[in-house]
């Protein structure tokens, strides 16, 4: 049992907090700093290295898969190569991508915000399922 739960339980026995008080602050708690099994040794979660497309589909022609697997460190890459794009190049790509449906503007693009983009990517995974195809986006 770690420190916090103990005084979390002793304010209870000491009538301190009420039960549903006690409730919620372990709850919180647990929220905060997930216990790990006894005998083990919680490790920081590692940072991802893939951004991955998987699509299963069956049609017609039958059976199909996509499995894409790309190194977020060639995305890094492609970053810093564009502060070697020139300016003429930037503008008509941001208009072209705007034109599409994709407002970014590549002359703000830093790599700084891409480890931002790859931190928050981190948990997310986002499943596409209809009857004839599955699609699942996700890092690892």
């Amino acid at each position: 049992m770690n420190e916090q739960r103990r005084q979390i339980l002793e304010m209870l026995a000491e009538g301190k907090i009420t039960a549903d008080e006690a409730d919620r602050l372990i709850e919180a708690l647990q929220r905060e700093q997930p216990e790990t099994l006894p005998g083990t040794t919680s490790r920081p979660k590692a940072r991802p290295k893939y951004l991955r497309v998987v699509m299963d589909a069956q049609d017609d022609a039958g059976p199909s898969r996509l499995n894409v697997r790309i190194p977020l460190q060639l995305l890094r890459a492609g970053v810093r190569l564009t502060t070697l794009l020139p300016p003429v190049a930037i503008t008509r790509v941001n208009a072209e991508l705007d034109r599409v449906g994709v407002p970014i503007d590549l002359a703000e693009l830093k790599p700084q915000h891409l480890d931002d983009l790859v931190e928050h990517l981190d948990d997310v995974i986002v499943d596409l399922d209809d009857p004839g195809s599955t699609i699942r986006v996700y890092c690892e």
